[in-house]
């Protein structure tokens, strides 16, 4: 199975760099990583290419200009551009665990979708968290990381088969790519911050008929805190995912096929 990361960015340099030592430390092998860029202006580029000849598979960083934002939109463009028949997707601030890449994996499983969790390294110790360094049960002891219980890597994982609303994440979310595909991928209709597009697509493809893996104990991510941003469009996009709720929908019309048929267009390839 080749799997590619999709990792989202936007003006957190220190973060990505964090994730990407993460990414470098894997004890599984990569296929490819993408980076979804929503128009950084910080230095990621450069970064991004200090990281290239460190990584064991090969970087793209995809950036558009800044215009607002619009996630949802490099990500489709990101997905267009993957070559792996599994999409693992995490944010630009949650690094991962050494065996995070070996988990999904190993949890991938077709007519299912895989949600991941996340511990929280509080806000004031984010700088000192070094990937490869930082012991997350030494941190968690000691009041650094919140929710310690979910930077504990089990013995076995405990899993939940469900189509609950409850949890969905992008930060640590992993899709088939045909399942993706069918459903014509993230609604970039969605705007801003908060409620929307990840609950959006994850509700999608429980219409087309695939439960999700809700997982604790494995695949894990250290959520590096930070202010928490304005929601401006908060009930609009409730009414939009209400909505696909009701209508038991599948595919969006303002998503992924923009792309997959007319090439990268604006999309900018590092």
């Amino acid at each position: 199975m080749k799997l590619s990361l999709i990792v989202s960015a936007y003006n957190q340099r220190e973060s990505l760099e964090k994730i990407l030592r993460g990414l470098s430390l894997q004890n599984s092998p990569l296929d490819e990583i993408l980076i979804a860029d929503d128009g950084s202006t910080d230095g990621t580029e450069e970064l991004i290419n200090q990281w290239r000849t460190k990584m064991f598979a090969p970087v793209q960083h995809f950036w558009h200009p800044d215009d607002g934002f619009r996630k949802t939109t490099i990500l489709n463009k990101s997905v267009a551009a993957t070559t792996g028949e599994y999409l693992v997707f995490l944010d630009g601030d949650c690094v991962p665990h050494p065996k995070f890449v070996a988990d999904h994996r190993a949890l991938a499983e077709p007519g299912f979708w895989v949600q991941g969790r996340r511990c929280f390294v509080r806000e004031p110790f984010v700088a000192q968290f070094i990937p490869g360094t930082t012991s997350p049960w030494q941190w968690a002891l000691r009041g650094r990381i919140a929710r310690p219980a979910k930077s504990v890597r089990l013995p076995f994982p405990i899993i939940r088969r469900d189509r609950g609303q409850r949890g969905i994440l992008g930060c640590n979310i992993a899709y088939w790519r045909n399942d993706i595909v069918a459903v014509n991928g993230f609604d970039e209709s969605y705007q801003g911050r908060g409620m929307g597009a990840d609950s959006d697509l994850g509700s999608r493809i429980y219409n087309l008929g695939r439960a999700r893996k809700f997982v604790y104990g494995r695949a894990l991510v250290y959520h590096l805190d930070h202010p928490i941003m304005p929601r401006p469009h908060f009930d609009a996009n409730k009414a939009r995912l209400d909505e696909v709720l009701r209508s038991g929908k599948t595919r969006c019309e303002q998503g992924l096929d923009q792309y997959a048929t007319t090439g990268s267009g604006s999309l900018r390839r590092l």
